[in-house]
Parts: structure tokens; C-alpha cells; sequence
């Protein structure tokens, strides 16, 4: 008898699996939240003027659960550091605006697949593939701005409880010509490392070539250690990610197919982007909740610092139950 034919999907996981416990859950002492208090009072007063028409935006960021306990982490719970640290990301968000990135500005990058975000780890982490070997572009800022746009919507997904996300670099058919150069690869460092610090969960590289091992060689001194002990090289992918979530190539059962207007349109839908960059109005929005004549901000907001570590301060995990291979808010999105 012949094997069955594989089944593949052009849908994407935008769910982790049924009842993954989310990991790490962070526990603060009653001194390190005092820390945290602090910090976030410096934020805000340094924060734009509700003049400004990214004010919204920037308090938006501030206000996420995660954003505040993150820089003190990465500050070693160092006040001084911490402020530093949120000042250059405030500046950095300012100019760049990682939030309101339009679709279409960087859809053509998207086009070959280079970078794809589809399942989660064990812990219910987001994964980013990223395949340099279907680089399909020149060099260029909008590279860059594709790279954000696609943290951006992995954060979007995470589900509650988890802040860190898993980037699988595959290196097969890679060659010299595809490879970013190691100046463009210095600035990914510095804006995840700097910019979305301690986001980075797990790094794995796989497939590497001996002839780009010169690659890791020149970017190494530019890895803070906290950076390079999260890496890792052709590891076992299902002892970090269930079966089903992993894509088939590196060992899974997801038989996911690329297909740039399947792709685009669930990821898009998914984490409610709008045309602009902003996000799309729900039919509940009230009037007060727009900015400008669009989505605001504020009715999308993850919640407060205080509430994320004043309101339960002995934090245990957090168990997912959703149905596999979907979002909780977008049950509908599907390709076929």
C-alpha cells in the first residue's frame, strides 16, 4: 500500500498548542517593584506632549505589561542603567515609529517568504523564520523596517503571560550574494538587543555553511552575552517546539506551504493592522477611542505596569487552552 499523501496548509498556527504553559513568569520582590515604579514614573515624564501626534502611541508602548520589566531585567535591576536604557529606545521609537509601519511600505519583502512568523515553542513563544538564502531585495532601510514590522506583529501574538519570542535562522541555499552584510546585521543587533531587549528568547541557527561561518565570527564581538548564551546551532527542534507547531523541514508535522497573499493577508488580519500602520477599528469603538479619525491606541493597549506586577505578586504559569491553529480573535482567518 502507498503512503497517504502529505497533507500541507497554506494557514498559518497564530495560536500556541492546546494547554502549553507560558514561560518564564517573572516573580518581583517588593524592592524590585519599587524599581519598576520608579522607572515607569521616569518614562512618562519624559514622554511626548498629548500634542504631539505619536503621544498616543509612545503611551501605548509605555503601558504594555511587559515594556517597563523588561529594561529593568535587562538593566540587572540598575535604575541609572534602565533609565538610559528607555530613554535611547523612546528617541529611537520617535524617529522610527515600529508601531505604525504601514503594510504596503514593506510587503515586497515579504514576497519570497525570508521571513515568516508561524507557530510557538513549548513555552508559547512566537517563531520567526527567517531564510536569508530567499533574500529578493537590494539593501536597503526598508529591509530593516520589514524586520521591525515582523517583531512587531510577533508580539502581537504572544499570548498572555509571554514576552519572549524564538527566531530560527536557516541557512540552506544561502550563499554570499543572499547573506545581509555583517553592517546590516549590526544594526538587527542593535535594535533587538537595545530596542526590544530581552525579547529574544531562544536563537537557533541551523544549516550553517563553513563558508558563512566567517559571518558569526564578525558579528560576535557586536553579542552582548545575554545575546549569545540564548544561541543556539542545530539543536533538536522538537525537544523546544511540539510537533505540530514546527515546520516539516526542520523535523515537524506542520506541512506549511508558502504563499505570499495567503501569507500576508492572515498576518495582517491577525494582529488587526490597518492600512495606515495603525489598527483596525472594532465595530464596538467608541468615538473617544479614535485618534485623528483612526484606531485609537489606548482601546488596544495591553494592561497597565501596576496591574501586571502590584495586582498579583505571586505569579505561577500560565496555561494556554485554545483550539491549534488559531487566534483567539480571528477564529476565521484561513487560507487554503
Amino acid at each position: 500500500m502507498s503512503p497517504s499523501p502529505i497533507s500541507k496548509t497554506t494557514n498559518l498556527l497564530l495560536s500556541p498548542a492546546p494547554d502549553t504553559i507560558i514561560k518564564p513568569i517573572y516573580d518581583y520582590t517588593d524592592n524590585q517593584r519599587a524599581m519598576l515604579d520608579e522607572l515607569r514614573e521616569y518614562a512618562l515624564s519624559i514622554s511626548l506632549p498629548e500634542s504631539d501626534p505619536y503621544h498616543p502611541w509612545e503611551l501605548r508602548w509605555l503601558n504594555k505589561s511587559d515594556t517597563i520589566p523588561r529594561y529593568m531585567r535587562a538593566a540587572k535591576w540598575i535604575v541609572a542603567d534602565g533609565k538610559k536604557r528607555i530613554q535611547a529606545t523612546l528617541e529611537w521609537r520617535r524617529e522610527f515609529k515600529p508601531d505604525l509601519i504601514p503594510p504596503e511600505e514593506v510587503k515586497i519583502e515579504s514576497e519570497t517568504g525570508k521571513i515568516i512568523i508561524n507557530g510557538f515553542d513549548k513555552d508559547g513563544r512566537p517563531i520567526i523564520y527567517m531564510r536569508p538564502g530567499r533574500e529578493n531585495t537590494e539593501t536597503s532601510p526598508r529591509q530593516l523596517r520589514h524586520l521591525v514590522w515582523c517583531l512587531e506583529r510577533a508580539k502581537d501574538l504572544m499570548p498572555p503571560g509571554q514576552e519572549s519570542l524564538v527566531i530560527i535562522v536557516d541557512y540552506k541555499s544561502t550563499t554570499l550574494k543572499t547573506n545581509p552584510p555583517i553592517s546590516v546585521a549590526r544594526k538587527v543587533l542593535t535594535i533587538l538587543q537595545q530596542h526590544y531587549c530581552e525579547t529574544l528568547g531562544r536563537a537557533i541557527v541551523t544549516n550553517l555553511p563553513m563558508l558563512l561561518s566567517f559571518f558569526y565570527k564578525g558579528i560576535s564581538p557586536f553579542l552582548d552575552p545575554v545575546t549569545r548564551d540564548k544561541m543556539r546551532f542545530n539543536p533538536d527542534l522538537l525537544e523546544l517546539i511540539p510537533a505540530s507547531q514546527l515546520d516539516a523541514e526542520f523535523g515537524g508535522d506542520n506541512h506549511f506551504e508558502f504563499n505570499s497573499e495567503k501569507y500576508w493577508d492572515q498576518i495582517v488580519a491577525a494582529c488587526g493592522v490597518a492600512t495606515d500602520g495603525t489598527r483596525v477599528e472594532s465595530s464596538s469603538a467608541s468615538d473617544d477611542e479614535t485618534v485623528d479619525g483612526r484606531n485609537s491606541p489606548h482601546s488596544s493597549a495591553t494592561a497597565s505596569v501596576d496591574e501586571t506586577y502590584h495586582s498579583n505578586p505571586d505569579k505561577t504559569d500560565v496555561t494556554v487552552n485554545v483550539e491549534p491553529a488559531t487566534h483567539a480573535s480571528h477564529t476565521e482567518i484561513a487560507g487554503h
